[in-house]
């Protein structure tokens, strides 16, 4: 995938098609936590990750997924970029690395040591 800036400011949404645009990226990341820790997850997430995210040039959004699966939570944590590039400035060099604090860890039972990345063709957003 090219590593130029992309789509997503001035008005395209993320994935949005215009000439010379690229598409964002969307970084994802996946762990399971015990019922009664998900919650303290979410918090970390909402104090500590967040912050540190949006003070990340070419960061764009964030979206915390969770589910109940086989007596767990299943977490999801999609992140959208505007680059490879912008991403290798939150992850380093190898930009597959998972980024998981010893205190994120702590919460989880398990988690995935490497996020995988998608080119969004496709993204719909209603309301303001």
């Amino acid at each position: 995938m090219d590593s130029a800036a992309v789509g997503g400011r001035g008005g395209q949404r993320p994935g949005a098609s215009a000439a010379g645009a690229r598409p964002v990226i969307a970084r994802a990341w996946r762990a399971q936590a015990a019922a009664d820790r998900a919650p303290a997850y979410a918090e970390h997430v909402r104090s500590h990750v967040l912050p540190a995210l949006r003070r990340q040039p070419g960061y764009m959004r964030m979206l915390l997924l969770q589910r109940p699966a086989s007596g767990m939570v299943e977490i999801t944590v999609v992140t959208l970029w505007q680059s490879l590039d912008a991403i290798r400035g939150f992850a380093g060099p190898d930009v597959e690395r998972a980024v998981v604090a010893e205190e994120a860890a702590a919460l989880l039972a398990q988690y995935d040591s490497r996020a995988q990345h998608y080119e969004v063709v496709l993204s719909d957003e209603t309301g303001g």
